[in-house]
């Protein structure tokens, strides 16, 4: 029996395919999104290893990069002794500087939940906090000014200028010449 993703299985049937002339090497290459020749590696694969030929060969066994089991025992009882209040951020940098130990913080969290430890979580911040409205009216009046042919040719290009103040949220608008507080001497 043979185990296989369904990205597997699928190059597997493409490339059944242009063993068997159905489609061209070249037409399965674009099909499965490979270069000619890799799909003529994988072909060459299947031709001498069978079916199996298209899984990857570093399935099922342990990765290069695997930190050995007595530095995660070590890790795991120096996390319980001395780093159980730490948030998994500084339990990860403490072992590092003190004891040699250099894991990442996604390594410990896996570590912790897989031995079914408890750790300090972090705390999400709140997005935003909500602003409390000014206390009197007119104490602070939000401005937005659009330009647009409001009138649509029947009268002059102009500035609608839209108020709000803070305090009652009261709303309001109003057509200007020109878009600001104080005309300034060269835009008259």
């Amino acid at each position: 029996m043979i185990i296989m993703s369904r990205r597997e299985s699928r190059r597997l049937h493409i490339i059944h395919q242009a063993l068997a002339r159905q489609i061209t090497q070249t037409a399965a290459a674009g099909i499965l999104g490979l270069s000619d020749r890799q799909l003529r590696r994988l072909i060459k694969r299947v031709r001498t290893a069978g079916d199996d030929g298209i899984c990857h060969r570093s399935r099922g066994k342990a990765s290069n990069h695997r930190i050995r089991p007595k530095i995660k025992a070590r890790a795991l009882k120096l996390f319980k002794q001395e780093y159980a209040d730490f948030n998994l951020a500084h339990a990860t940098e403490k072992p590092s500087e003190v004891h040699g130990i250099a894991i990442s913080d996604e390594t410990l969290r896996l570590w912790l939940n897989e031995a079914e430890i408890s750790y300090k979580k972090h705390r999400a911040k709140k997005h935003r906090q909500r602003r409390e409205r000014k206390s009197c009216f007119g104490e602070l009046v939000q401005i937005e000014g659009s330009h647009h042919d409001w009138f649509e040719g029947r009268g002059p290009i102009c500035v609608f200028m839209g108020y709000i103040d803070d305090a009652t949220g009261t709303v309001c608008g109003r057509f200007y010449d020109y878009e600001g507080t104080m005309r300034l001497p060269w835009t008259a």
